[in-house]
């Protein structure tokens, strides 16, 4: 049983109970708010419980916001290693230098640990059903875990989530609905979807259980740290030392801030129950191409300005406006810590993939790349001293895109990587579709210049079985009757009415589990004609699979 926490207003200070389905401030409607619980009672009696427990996030669960946690519908989360780095470190001068492996998770990163969280919360309150927003990793999360334990998922995707990860995630039997835009858009469309249908939605930094679940990582640390290196000298003669150690630098990549927010909380937590004697300094790492934090750190400003133009190839990673959560984040270092935003290129990023290969054979996911890119550039600074304790979160492993692995393999020491090729939108979204498992497409969008653009891509690549309608009622007859294996579906438009289609179509068993690419734009630029031109001259000259006339019926159609 957890112990009695109350959830406080971080804008006016009022304190409620916790009820997922309460998302605001009952006084000021603010939302965001925080669990709080009784540290005094806590830092006696914690400690006392924790031997004999699993080494999982559950672990500690008096420190979060669930009453009574069922340990039968555990995956696993939680518990990762925490492995020395001897090798890059001695490379680096920083030889107390560890990696928190949060590849080890059920679906490889440090995502399920929110999840279980939240999805443990909502199954507590009697909510079965839930909607997120994903560029890839937090949405293969929710869905295993809300499969394990029976709470329908709605995942909206954003265009960069590539083909095998969107599959992965259906395999779960979420509801995937993939959006022609990125994620800022499929957020949008998330937060639409689930006011209409009156549904819990995960808003990131915002919702309880998410920051807290991130906090474990903070208690993993320090109770491994200390069985590593020990207990911590006793900085003055009167005053015993605290019994867990805690690094002086945590180095984590950043986009919209959940995971540092609530990593640092769960050192502050430690701190006011005097088990560790001070939180670590935060290196909070982001792509160059899309840094909207450290730009405004770097300015000296509360705000950060949205990067309308992203230009980094590190797709998870890519938040055009983290909003408020840059302001809490920078806030609470600036009481509780200090640290530093630092940018790196996406060529250090894959450099420093490549060099954790080598020295210390373990496989990043490319926002990982970020954070290790980081360390490298926050020790060559000097801004990391030689014996500062230092943890870096390998936060995943995923596939690395293409245009990385030939940057490692091929070992270009010199020139910068090739830039992006595939930008958000309607082209972006099209080059990420996988047709080798449709025979018969379903295209309900009420513009006509759409609908031949997504007819004639579906011809390109082979589809000939192909249904077209500008009509919401038309639309789901074709769904219910005519059993697509995809669907392009309108956002846009009120007469497609898009939220009820999904609603028929994931509503009946033979027809719930159709892929679904959400049409949010209608327009298409003059540079997405060019890259979509490029890539039927690529597709065409691979032998046999394209026939030459259809390519050049298509690229006539762009002109």
């Amino acid at each position: 049983m957890a112990s009695h926490f109350i959830v406080e207003c971080l804008d006016c200070g009022y304190g409620t109970p916790y009820f997922p389905t309460s998302v605001s401030c009952p006084r000021c409607g603010s939302g965001w708010r925080e669990a709080l619980y009784d540290y005094p009672s806590l830092a006696l009696t914690m400690p006392l419980q924790l031997p004999g427990r699993p080494f999982d996030v559950w672990r500690y669960k008096e420190l979060l916001p669930v009453r009574d946690h069922n340990p039968d519908l555990t995956l696993g989360e939680g518990g990762t290693p925490l492995l020395r780095a001897s090798n890059l470190g001695n490379m680096l001068k920083c030889t107390n230098l560890f990696v928190k492996d949060e590849r080890q998770n059920p679906t490889n990163s440090f995502k399920d640990r929110q999840a279980a969280v939240t999805i443990a919360a909502l199954l507590e309150s009697g909510i079965n059903e839930m909607v997120i927003a994903s560029s890839g990793n937090i949405a293969l999360a929710y869905a295993a875990h809300g499969a394990r334990a029976g709470i329908k998922v709605w995942a909206f995707l954003s265009s960069r989530v590539p083909a095998d990860k969107f599959r992965e995630i259906s395999m779960y039997g979420a509801k995937v609905i993939k959006v022609s835009g990125g994620y800022e858009q499929a957020r949008h469309y998330a937060t639409e979807f689930a006011k209409q249908r009156n549904l819990f939605l995960d808003q990131a930094s915002q919702t309880v259980p998410s920051v807290e679940a991130m906090k474990t990582i903070a208690f993993e640390i320090a109770e491994q740290l200390t069985a590593c290196m020990g207990a911590p000298v006793p900085r003055a003669k009167n005053k015993p030392a605290a019994p867990w150690r805690a690094p002086n630098w945590y180095i984590q990549a950043v986009s919209v801030g959940l995971g540092p927010i609530g990593v640092l909380k769960g050192f502050s937590e430690l701190r006011l129950m005097e088990l560790v004697e001070h939180a670590p300094g935060m290196g909070m790492i982001q792509p160059e191409g899309c840094a909207p934090m450290a730009q405004a750190f770097s300015q000296g400003i509360d705000t950060v300005d949205p990067i309308l133009s992203p230009t980094s190839s590190i797709e998870s990673l890519i938040t055009i406006d983290p909003g408020r959560a840059y302001s809490l984040l920078r806030n609470r270092m600036d009481h509780e810590s200090g640290g530093v935003f630092e940018t790196v290129t996406d060529k250090e990023t894959y450099k420093a993939i490549s060099l954790m290969h080598r020295l210390e054979g373990i496989s990043l996911e490319p926002a990982a790349g970020v954070a290790f890119a980081g360390l490298i550039k926050l020790c060559n600074k000097g801004i990391i001293k030689d014996k500062d304790i230092v943890v870096v979160n390998c936060t995943g492993k995923t596939t690395i895109p293409d245009r990385g692995i030939r940057y490692i393999y091929e070992k270009k020491d010199s020139g910068p990587l090739p830039a992006p090729v595939l930008q958000d939108g309607l082209v972006a979204q099209l080059m990420k579709v996988d047709f080798s498992d449709s025979r018969r497409v379903l295209i309900a969008h009420a513009d006509e210049v759409t609908r031949n653009l997504l007819k004639r891509y579906a011809q390109y690549h082979g589809i000939t079985d192909i249904i077209e309608t500008d009509h919401y009622a038309r639309a789901v007859q074709v769904a219910m009757t005519e059993a697509p294996d995809l669907i392009f579906l309108d956002f846009l438009s009120p007469e497609i009415n898009a939220y009820m289609v999904l609603d028929t179509v994931f509503a009946k068993n033979n027809t719930f589990s159709i892929p679904v690419i959400a049409i949010t734009t209608d327009e298409i630029s003059e540079g997405e004609k060019a890259i979509l031109r490029e890539h039927i001259d690529l597709m065409t000259n691979r032998a046999g699979t394209f026939k030459t006339s259809d390519a050049n019926d298509f690229r006539s159609f762009l002109e």
